[in-house]
């Protein structure tokens, strides 16, 4: 495998696990937000990857044009169920007086942040290896 194909795998995980780290963030700024229905609550959203490996070409080689990494192909709403909460005070209640919260569980959403951000973060030891290898590679060349 290339020193390129290293960080095209290395670079694609470092998008997907930004887009995780964004949706988290997203996802803790409305934990607290309530709705006057459940369908307008806020709903935790989830990001769902794919992985495409490398198809060997005809010359034991690797295709160059074919994709390679980690790739997020959707962000879909968590299937929780909503916390519905009496408050028939609230100015959106619904005729009985409740109003409905996220069904984002903020302890989980750290925990998942801290799993993106170490995640993130191998990726990058992944790249600044890479990086290592190259340079000396070419001091090699050099003498």
């Amino acid at each position: 495998m290339s020193i390129d194909a290293v960080l095209k795998i290395a670079g694609s995980g470092l998008n997907a696990q930004l887009v995780r780290m964004n949706t988290i963030a997203s996802n803790l700024a409305n934990a607290t937000v309530v709705a006057g229905s459940p369908e307008d609550a806020y709903k935790a959203k989830r990001v769902v990857f794919s992985s495409l490996m490398l198809d060997p070409d005809q010359q034991g080689g690797f295709d160059k044009a074919t994709r390679t990494g980690v790739y997020v192909t959707d962000v879909v709403d968590d299937s929780k169920p909503v916390k519905q909460i009496h408050e028939p005070g609230n100015s959106i209640a619904n005729d009985d007086g409740y109003v409905f919260g996220s069904n984002v569980n903020e302890i989980e959403e750290m925990v998942e942040m801290l799993d993106a951000s170490r995640a993130y973060q191998n990726n990058v030891s992944v790249v600044s290896t890479a990086k290592d290898l190259m340079y000396r590679t070419l001091d090699l060349i050099k003498v």
